[in-house]
């Protein structure tokens, strides 16, 4: 979808600095992204903690199935 939004050139100059992509668009959505990756993350560790989910793994067990390379 094409739409208009006015960004702060210092905060687009920022996205474009930190993610590395050389484009608007793409940078733009690299961020959003990445920012609805997080809040769903956020969710749902909030769901384990509040014990609102079945969560089984131990501590052990997550450390083992733990992926640094997942990005």
């Amino acid at each position: 979808m094409r739409i208009t939004v006015d960004v702060d050139d210092r905060k687009l100059r920022d996205i474009l600095k930190v993610t590395g992509i050389k484009k608007k668009s793409p940078a733009i959505n690299h961020v959003l992204d990445e920012y609805l990756r997080e809040s769903r993350l956020r969710m749902t560790l909030k769901k384990v903690r509040d014990g609102a989910v079945d969560y089984s793994l131990t501590n052990e067990e997550l450390e083992l199935g733990w992926d640094d390379d997942s990005d």
